[in-house]
């Protein structure tokens, strides 16, 4: 329930990682990154296009979430995840720096570990010629 789930993110909020994490969010770094996700957030509820510039091949030093590229949308940078199938890496591999894309997305997120948000990549779109998008799971959710 409501009251429940209230319950433990207040006993989580007393931990150590909790207290953590609400330092992060008050922290500039912290707030740089909820200001990127607000610039987008209506993009994202949308799913409509965002014109993107690849600024780097490669996520920062440390990352652990699988294969991404760094992007910068309306001028600030977003690490730009994807879940791709085997056969859609080619495609995704053939991005370069500068290369100007289209990216509709469902889901930006956050996570104290980055400076950035992490977008997730549901299409993206190079040349008016569709390079990625997501397959749905054939298991429901």
């Amino acid at each position: 329930s409501a009251a429940e789930r209230e319950a433990e993110l207040k006993k989580w909020e007393a931990t150590p990682e909790g207290i953590k994490y609400k330092k992060w969010e008050l922290s500039p770094a912290g707030q740089k990154v909820y200001a990127a996700e607000a610039k987008i957030r209506k993009n994202i509820t949308d799913s409509t296009n965002m014109e993107g510039v690849v600024t780097s091949l490669s996520l920062p030093p440390g990352s652990r979430l699988g294969f991404g590229v760094m992007v910068r949308i309306n001028g600030d940078d977003y690490i730009l995840n994807f879940a791709p199938e085997k056969s859609q890496l080619e495609q995704l591999h053939s991005l370069q720096v500068n290369d100007k894309i289209i990216i509709r997305s469902r889901n930006v997120s956050h996570a104290p570990k980055y400076a950035y948000p992490i977008v997730g990549g549901d299409y993206v779109e190079r040349d008016s010629k569709i390079i990625y998008k997501r397959i749905p799971r054939k298991d429901g959710c």
